[in-house]
């Protein structure tokens, strides 16, 4: 018999359930609304390391640090990765520490800042954990310059 689903669509630390049972809604659920897998990133060639820049795409709302056109976003952005537990496994490596797709792919727990922890959208802008208020429009810089706004830490 199937655990019941809860009219808000959310079982109780559904996230702890492998990631590929999930209903649409918890999946969605997943994000903490960080905006780090919205920032731009360079891979080196010859060594796949990835570096995060402080350059965004040009539909992350600063502020709120989600995408300001999600629905629609690969109709903007054609090359805006739509995550799925099945494309997880190949996109993991250039995903945020921090993400919490990332953290349950490789087993690991949620952080205590994550909303669906502390059970507050803004814990993960207090901890600190999004780009809120510090990234940089990509139509603003050439591309040629990302190089410049590499973050060593992130």
């Amino acid at each position: 018999m199937k655990d019941p689903i809860p009219r808000d669509g959310l079982r109780p630390e559904f996230w702890k359930r492998p990631l590929n049972t999930l209903t649409p809604r918890e999946w969605e659920a997943l994000c903490d609304g960080c905006g780090k897998c919205c920032l731009n990133k360079l891979e080196d060639a010859d060594t796949g390391e990835v570096f995060f820049t402080r350059i965004a795409c040009r539909l992350l709302d600063n502020e709120t640090c989600r995408c300001g056109q999600y629905e629609e976003r690969k109709r903007f952005v054609p090359e805006c990765v739509v995550l799925t537990p099945r494309s997880l496994p190949k996109v993991a490596y250039w995903m945020p520490a921090t993400c919490a797709y990332k953290l349950l792919h490789e087993g690991k727990p949620l952080y205590d800042w994550h909303p669906l922890i502390s059970g507050r959208a803004e814990s993960v802008h207090e901890a600190g954990e999004s780009v809120r208020g510090w990234t940089l429009p990509e139509y603003e810089v050439p591309e040629e310059d990302w190089e410049d706004h590499i973050i060593e830490d992130l």
